[in-house]
């Protein structure tokens, strides 16, 4: 097992496997979006210093790219030792159910993301481009380690500019006290390789860049002591009433700190966050949740597991009448032992449901899974969305709700003889290459579908997709609705 990985002392690369360790390929994305915008948080100056124009032929740069590169060494150790962090808060770039994120460093200096926690150190002004991609756990173990927080994809528009890399971990102090427990993977086309990291700190591991790519803090199976804890959060999202039942869901969800509340609440879209002090310490061990004024709790008892994507998904599920104002939660251990207390408000402001027809066919699929029709033209909406302007209101928790209920599958299924009537074939070729990139179709089977003529074509992918089952059907729903907004309408998936 160790034959296919060396630790590098030196922190040179050294390639392991193939590039599957990374389930996500940019090299076919479309180019990044940089914004020069600075974000919110972005309210200090920062000198800037212009890089020194060094080519090849430049007679005072003989050296080239060597002169080159031991000056951006320099700008980098003075952005380390003189200037202080900046915390800035990128653009988001919405793929699909994932996020992207980018931001424009204006010049030299060590800058961190408030989203992510990502520290960049740079030694120019420089456009870096970032997002969470899926680990390959079979690499992992067959190296003898395990994923310790989310893997990121990160590029930049100057390869030679970020000196180095902060990535946040959650391990405790007594967690941290085997020497070797972390180190960091490095992901590129040419393999996987393990990097030592700089220094270890108690919210860091910091690593040289060699050359940008994916990056991904690992444990050493053997080293890591499974009885001492992580430093962990717990998320709230509450669902909205359902006027049928007079309920409303409050999903809890337990997970390590470092894991971006941004990308899980891009998974809880139809869920409000309610904001609460998160921190806590949890082990790898069942935990139960208390709540008076819940009518019902479920699960009894729950795992935590150390996942890091790419879904996350509520750990207990509770079930409050739709006018409780404030509820009281706490998690205890498997020894009854109190890990987390908070007294939740659940009045603050609600997103508001938008007006929108909803076409027969929805109100026949909202009446199946159990949602009254409106009747004489208007659906009284619990808190007052006046009616819909074609005498019909989609109640938040009505025809939204059965639709998001029915899995992706299902609902391609159901479709199917429509998809195959009218979808064109550009249409479909851009489907095939957004399928292609997200990994739900592999290279045999794209040649295979492209030398297929359209009818043949069209059944084969929604056949296909549809047969891989829900994740793999919500990928395709999700990309029909990019690149045709008509036949995603048509087929009720917006």
């Amino acid at each position: 097992m160790r034959d296919c990985v060396e630790e590098e002392e030196d922190r040179s690369e050294s390639p392991v496997s193939s590039h599957q360790a990374m389930k996500s390929d940019w090299s076919k994305e479309r180019p990044p979006v940089f914004s020069n915008e600075p974000g919110p948080s972005d309210t200090k100056s920062v000198h800037i210093k212009h890089r020194p124009r060094c080519d090849e032929e430049d007679q005072l740069c003989p050296e080239g790219p060597e002169r080159l590169k031991q000056q951006q060494q320099l700008l980098c150790r003075e952005a380390l030792y003189t200037n202080e962090k900046f915390s800035f808060t990128p653009e988001r770039l919405p793929e699909s159910r994932k996020t992207s994120y980018s931001f424009r460093c204006p010049g030299p200096g060590v800058y961190q993301c408030a989203l992510t926690g990502l520290v960049f150190v740079v030694a120019q002004e420089v456009e870096l481009q970032y997002k969470i991609v899926q680990w390959d756990e079979s690499v992992l173990q067959s190296a003898g380690k395990m994923a310790a927080e989310p893997l990121f994809n990160i590029k930049c528009s100057e390869e030679a500019a970020v000196c180095q890399l902060h990535l946040p971990h959650c391990d405790t102090k007594e967690a941290l006290l085997p020497d070797g427990l972390l180190s960091v993977v490095h992901i590129a086309d040419d393999g996987m390789s393990i990097l030592k990291p700089l220094e270890i700190t108690d919210t860091h591991v910091v690593v040289s860049v060699p050359h940008l790519s994916a990056f991904g803090i690992v444990w050493d199976i053997v080293k890591r002591l499974w009885t001492k804890p992580v430093i962990g959060q717990v998320l709230l999202f509450l669902g909205p009433p359902n006027p049928k039942t007079q309920r409303q869901k409050l999903n809890v969800l337990l997970l390590p700190s470092n894991i971006p509340l941004d990308e899980v609440s891009a998974q809880q879209r139809h869920c409000e966050n309610i904001q609460s002090p998160s921190k806590c310490k949890l082990k790898y061990q069942s935990y139960t949740l208390h709540c008076p004024q819940a009518s019902k709790i479920q699960p009894k008892r729950a795992e935590f597991d150390l996942e890091f994507g790419p879904n996350y998904h509520p750990t207990f599920e509770v079930r409050l009448p739709t006018n409780t104002e404030e509820v009281t939660l706490m998690v205890q251990d498997q020894r009854q032992m109190e890990v987390w207390e908070h007294e939740a408000d659940l009045t603050g402001p609600r997103r508001e449901t938008p007006q929108r027809n909803v076409p027969a066919q929805d109100r026949v699929l909202a009446a199946q899974y159990g949602v009254p029709a409106a009747q004489d033209g208007v659906l009284a909406a619990q808190d007052g969305v006046p009616a819909a302007q074609d005498g019909v209101l989609a109640a938040q928790d009505g025809v939204l709700e059965a639709q998001d209920r029915v899995p992706a599958d299902k609902r391609l299924a159901s479709v199917r003889t429509q998809f195959l009537e009218r979808v064109s074939e550009p249409v479909l070729n851009q489907l095939l290459d957004k399928l292609l990139e997200h990994d739900v179709i592999n290279d045999d089977e794209t040649q295979s579908f492209r030398t297929k003529v359209k009818a043949e074509k069209a059944r084969d992918v929604i056949d296909t997709v549809r047969r891989k089952g829900p994740e793999a059907s919500s990928v395709l729903i999700a990309t029909l609705c990019e690149v045709d907004q008509h036949l995603s309408r048509v087929l009720n998936f917006r």
